[in-house]
């Protein structure tokens, strides 16, 4: 055999050699080994890699309130009559003592005339009576009768100013007109509404609390509200404490004040109130 073909069989047996060599030299790849696991490690896996965040207690929860006026009232009518102006409409500002509800009170105003009328004449007979008993030339009973007619007269006169006072109806506090219940020239009668007035120069915050926070929630204690109208904060100061717990929700009712002037809040605005008890409750 020539020696250039002895070559070339032996480096190809080499080069076989090495391929065989390489790979029986790698390590096998199989499937990856399981690992135990512990209960500490089974813990781990079942935790979430980040917590949500915690609820909020009882004493951090936010609390629905609604405003309300300082004073409100209805206007009824005490006589019956003819509504004769209302100056003030709907939504209107007053002042105390300013007229809100004018009647057509002519039939009134003439019964009054008729009853001073009748004074007048049992004013002069009793006088000429008691001239006469000077003289005697009267009887003591018909001096007495004329008396008491007197005395009847000035009662009725009395009764019916008093009837035509109530002619006029004033504001009994500054306000407002929340709502107008009637129109002028209707007729109404003896206790009829006419208005609802409120008072809005100080709006009040009326709420419940759970009952227990009576340890901590007194008169002067100060927060902030949050209306749903406005979408504003304003401070508020717990003004009253209600006289009762109920029984059955076990919870009682607070009032609070605005601390301030604003005015964009009206009265039947609602909103929540944040209370937070302090450290150590």
């Amino acid at each position: 055999m020539p020696r250039h073909h002895l070559q070339a069989i032996l480096v190809c047996g080499l080069f076989a050699f090495g391929t065989l060599h390489a790979q029986a030299a790698a390590p096998q790849r199989g499937p990856a080994p399981l690992i135990a696991q512990t209960p500490a490690t089974a813990a781990a896996r079942a935790t979430p890699a980040a917590a949500g965040p915690a609820q909020p207690s009882l004493e951090q929860r936010e609390i629905r309130a609604q405003l309300a006026p300082h004073r409100y009232t209805t206007l009824a009518a005490e006589i019956g009559a003819k509504i004769n102006r209302l100056p003030v409409q709907e939504g209107g500002a007053f002042k105390a003592g300013q007229s809100l509800v004018s009647f057509d009170c002519s039939l009134q105003q003439a019964q009054l005339n008729k009853a001073r009328a009748a004074l007048g004449g049992a004013e002069r007979t009793w006088g000429a009576n008691q001239r006469l008993a000077e003289l005697h030339s009267v009887g003591k009973v018909e001096l007495d009768v004329s008396e008491a007619e007197v005395l009847k007269n000035q009662a009725e006169v009395a009764a019916m100013g008093t009837m035509l006072s109530k002619c006029n109806i004033t504001a009994p506090f500054s306000g407002r007109v929340a709502e107008q219940k009637v129109r002028e020239q209707q007729y109404v009668q003896p206790g009829q509404p006419i208005l609802d007035i409120i008072d809005d120069s100080v709006l009040e915050i009326e709420f419940l609390v759970p009952s227990k926070w009576l340890a901590w929630v007194k008169p002067g204690y100060a927060f902030q509200v949050s209306i749903d109208e406005t979408r504003k904060s304003y401070p508020a100061k717990v003004q009253r404490i209600g006289a009762r717990v109920d029984p059955v929700s076990q919870s009682v009712k607070l009032v609070a004040t605005i601390n301030g002037k604003f005015a964009e809040l009206i009265a039947g605005m609602s909103g929540r109130v944040s209370l937070v008890a302090p450290a150590g409750m």
